[in-house]
């Protein structure tokens, strides 16, 4: 969330970034209810001085003894009443949306967001080509219909060739992360001043409790996120959701940082408001598997820490031969907490059309402030850390792109060379 101080010396710029994002926000209110707090903490203190006063005081005379009393009671009522102004003045905050870089454009949909690259040829056939769910069925690895019969639409059954095509790229990912090489040429490539710090392997739990998924700013409503019943659990819906979580209420040296990690989990989510969209194919499940990158950094560091994660995702497409496009996200599409948002589409040759298969998001220190994460920096003093998140491979629809870029006239699937060794034939 945005530092109260801040709303308070920006709150025309605050109120622009707001509407730009399309959330709305009661800046007076806040704005009201930041004024009592900071005039009943006055009261508070004047209060406990005076109570400080008489309990020092030598004279105890039944005067005194009533002073006292009535200070006390008047003391705890301000402080419980205080403690209600500061919730509910912590609850209006954190729906103001972090501040969106001023290289991201103004728009009010995602249909104003920018193409700034497209890399490779879209892909074409001489014949017509079959989307995902037909090439699976065709050699028996994709199997939505009894999924359905067991757990409802949006599920899947993977089996075989692409199971094992999965942990092939999920071993490819690996690889590269942890080489430091790789992670040390990406970052001259992009002329980024940040060190070469490979990414540790986690995996999280699939599980978050309610208070620090609200602290992430990540916990959408159930409409969107699976909530257990009898506990104060939610589903993970992303592997960085648990993985930005890790850090919270912890104090983190500048020697530890860049932290960066690759986290694999099983997602899940509701995908509420997207019935009758993506029904085919596994591109839009209620489970899905996940690589996601996480990062804890500098201020000074985060915005090339972004930058980076990028460009880790640029070299592993072009690792996979995958058309793609780098898109700049809009204001309206980057979402609250995101002070900058890059997409990847990939060509789907059964749709012909780009699809987002990557996002890269970055928070700044809106997360870190709400998760009270922070860095002591080499020079004594302390900040709080900025995070970034980013797509290494949402499995499932990098799979469909693989599926339908790689497809043959006989229904076949080629390996990208890539995989080759790790998956160990060249074709499905």
């Amino acid at each position: 969330m945005l530092d109260i101080r801040f709303i308070r010396e920006n709150s025309e710029s605050v109120k622009e970034n707001a509407s730009n994002k399309g959330y709305e926000i009661d800046l007076e209110g806040i704005l009201r209810l930041d004024s009592d707090r900071r005039n009943m903490i006055v009261e508070i203190e004047q209060l406990r001085e005076q109570r400080n006063e008489i309990s020092k005081s030598k004279e105890h005379s039944e005067k005194r003894i009533a002073e006292a009393k009535g200070i006390r009671e008047k003391l705890g009522g301000l402080e419980n009443e205080l403690a209600k102004v500061e919730k509910n003045l912590n609850a209006e905050i954190r729906k103001v949306p972090n501040l969106a870089l001023k290289e991201v454009p103004i728009g009010k949909s995602e249909e104003e967001n920018v193409v700034v690259n497209s890399v490779g040829e879209k892909t074409e056939f001489d014949f017509e080509a079959k989307n995902d769910e037909e090439l699976g069925e065709l050699n028996g690895f994709i199997d939505k219909t009894r999924a359905a019969k067991v757990a409802g639409s949006r599920f899947v059954y993977l089996k075989g060739s692409l199971v094992r095509l999965q942990f092939a790229i999920i071993q490819m990912v690996m690889d590269t992360l942890t080489n430091e090489e790789i992670i040390k040429k990406i970052i001259e490539n992009k002329k980024l001043n940040i060190k070469s710090t490979p990414f540790t392997m986690v995996i999280p739990p699939n599980l978050i409790r309610t208070e620090p998924y609200m602290a992430s700013g990540r916990l959408d409503s159930e409409e969107v996120t699976y909530k257990l019943a009898d506990d104060e659990l939610w589903l993970n819906a992303s592997a960085e959701h648990s993985l930005c979580t890790m850090y919270m209420n912890e104090k983190l040296d500048e020697s530890q940082l860049p932290i960066r990690m690759l986290g694999y989990s099983t997602s899940y989510r509701r995908e509420a408001g997207s019935y009758g969209k993506d029904m085919e194919g596994i591109f839009r499940m209620h489970q899905f598997d996940k690589l996601e990158m996480e990062v804890f950094s500098t201020a000074s560091t985060g915005l090339d820490e972004h930058k980076l994660l990028v460009g880790i995702q640029e070299y592993l497409m072009q690792q996979l031969e995958l058309p793609y496009r780098v898109v700049q996200k809009c204001t309206a599409d980057i979402g609250k907490p995101n002070a900058q948002g890059i997409d990847i589409d990939t060509w789907m040759p059964a749709q012909k059309n780009y699809r987002e298969t990557h996002t890269a998001d970055y928070m700044t220190d809106y997360q870190a402030r709400s998760l009270n994460v922070k860095v002591k920096l080499s020079n004594g003093e302390t900040e709080l850390a900025h995070t970034n998140d980013a797509t290494a491979f949402a499995l499932g629809r990098i799979l469909k792109a693989i599926l339908e870029n790689n497809q043959t006239r006989e229904a076949k699937i080629k390996v990208p060379k890539a995989l080759v060794k790790y998956y160990g034939a060249e074709e499905l």
